[in-house]
């Protein structure tokens, strides 16, 4: 291992410096400098997330603060992508918090709080760095959640996402507590090499991984810790919704790998075999009860759970007979998987957000009948979102899904696969039922389309990025592929 050099730690120094000179503007400007705060928040996010990209090339492994914290190729890749991620998501949601007087500091300073804390998730190698991250992370979107102090729905929802975030907490301490029982220690890399010598009370551990798969899938909403989801997603006020349900999802795939891959290899035989369950409930549960709903936004939440179900297919997939031989190529897919989620669902939900107006929230479906005659670019936009998530090429969807689905059936779980297929179908009826609205229905909302110009712009780029990665997916399977295969503990 090479001597860990400083200047690998400097984006995530950015991203802190950024954050504590964008609360002291907001401290002592007051509502005069909220739009420096913006901009702060904004070019803070953007230079961090290039510079983690230019990192993400570098093939070796360092750590920091006595082993606590690792840079290596897997965690500025994934670093990379939810800081820009954070970055879309404040241009999106600009004319919409401006609409609603909510274009304040806190949500700046929340969701950069909420980013270091997603930093720290992606790139713990401790499990106490591991846990410090999530709470950081989960504590800053309680509060942004509830940001709306005057909205009802808002509190009833970062309530109950508190209430059951505790006690996924409760249920990963008490992992964490059992496998240091077990091992004596908290690195991850000490952790893997006491399970992989075979001298600890196998009950022990088993118990142990229960609780951090049962924190893990909560945190990636999989069923059946997938409560909080479709109430959070509607009850949230839409730019919250996105904060919530973009860059963290990526940050959560991410910790989930820290936890079972970098710690827990050994143990994969039993983590494999829980997987396998959240998956399949997670694909038939999201999909089935997806088509009947109404309000955009808890669509597109049991759109986010099937979505995980196909995650973990990548996660299970890696370990067949106990040879890693396709682990590279399982875990790069289901990175890739995650990416392209982010991806789509910022696309998504900017274009809700884009409908929406002052005292006006573009929820339902029927206030996406006949957007092509309004806008034919959005509408588009959106079609392309769609197709997207429901696996229709060329988008990067179908890839995406292509990817995890090779995966699966290359570790021999063929029925799972089938199963993932026909759930996809059920899907794909109301992502398609949303496109049919769009271009086939008349309008009943004729009101012109604002936004500003960036926004629009931003917008549009997504969906080309959509559009471009699904005919050349090459580039970004090859970049997730070698950041897994210079990360793997092999």
């Amino acid at each position: 291992m090479p001597n860990a050099p400083l200047n690998a730690l400097l984006p995530d120094a950015l991203l802190m410096a950024g954050t504590v000179v964008a609360w002291l503007n907001d401290t002592f400007t007051g509502p005069s400098g909220r739009r420096t705060t913006y901009f702060i928040a904004l070019l803070t996010a953007l230079a961090a997330g290039i510079w983690f990209a230019v990192i993400a090339f570098d093939p070796h492994v360092y750590y920091y603060f006595t082993r606590m914290y690792v840079v290596d190729a897997f965690a500025s890749a994934m670093k990379a992508v939810v800081t820009l991620g954070y970055a879309v998501t404040i241009v999106y949601s600009r004319k919409y918090l401006e609409d609603r007087d909510m274009f304040r500091g806190e949500f700046f300073l929340l969701g950069m709080f909420s980013l270091l804390g997603q930093i720290v998730m992606i790139s713990g190698n401790n499990f106490l760095t591991l846990y410090l991250g999530l709470e950081l992370m989960s504590l800053s979107l309680y509060a942004v959640i509830a940001l709306r102090r005057d909205a009802t729905q808002s509190n009833e929802a970062a309530m109950k996402y508190y209430v059951l975030g505790a006690l996924a907490s409760g249920f990963l301490l008490y992992g964490i507590s059992m496998l240091y029982g077990a091992t004596g220690s908290l690195d991850l890399g000490d952790v893997f090499k006491a399970v992989a010598s075979g001298h600890i009370n196998d009950i022990v551990l088993l118990f142990g991984v229960v609780f951090i798969v049962a924190g893990v899938a909560f945190k990636m909403g999989a069923v059946p810790f997938h409560m909080w989801v479709p109430d959070v997603y509607q009850g949230a006020p839409t730019a919250m919704t996105l904060l919530t349900g973009g860059g963290p999802k990526v940050a959560a795939f991410a910790w989930a790998v820290r936890f079972l891959v970098m710690g827990l290899l050994p143990l994969a035989v039993d983590w494999q075999e829980m997987l396998i369950i959240l998956a399949a409930l997670s694909m038939i549960v999201g999909n089935i009860t997806g088509i009947v709903q109404r309000n955009v936004k808890r669509m597109l939440a049991y759109s986010a759970i099937s979505n995980m179900g196909f995650v973990l297919l990548g996660l299970l997939a890696g370990i067949v007979d106990n040879k890693a031989t396709g682990a590279a190529s399982a875990y790069s897919s289901a990175m890739f998987y995650s990416i392209v989620y982010l991806i789509t669902t910022l696309g998504a939900f900017g274009v809700v957000m884009l409908l929406a107006r002052r005292d006006f929230e573009a929820e339902t479906l029927d206030d996406f009948k006949g957007l092509n005659q309004r806008s034919p670019v959005f509408a588009f936009v959106m079609m392309l979102m769609m197709f997207s998530l429901a696996g229709i090429p060329p988008t990067v969807g179908f890839y995406a899904k292509l990817a995890v689905l090779e995966a699966t059936m290359n570790a021999g779980l063929t029925w799972l696969a089938v199963l993932a297929v026909i759930t996809s179908l059920f899907g794909a009826f109301y992502y398609l039922r949303i496109v049919k609205l769009m271009y086939f229905d008349a309008p009943q909302d004729t009101a012109p389309i604002e936004g500003h110009a960036f926004n629009r712009a931003l917008l549009t780029v997504n969906g080309v990025a959509v559009l471009v990665l699904g005919i050349i997916p090459g580039p970004l399977m090859s970049l997730c592929l070698q950041a897994v295969s210079h990360t793997l503990p092999l």
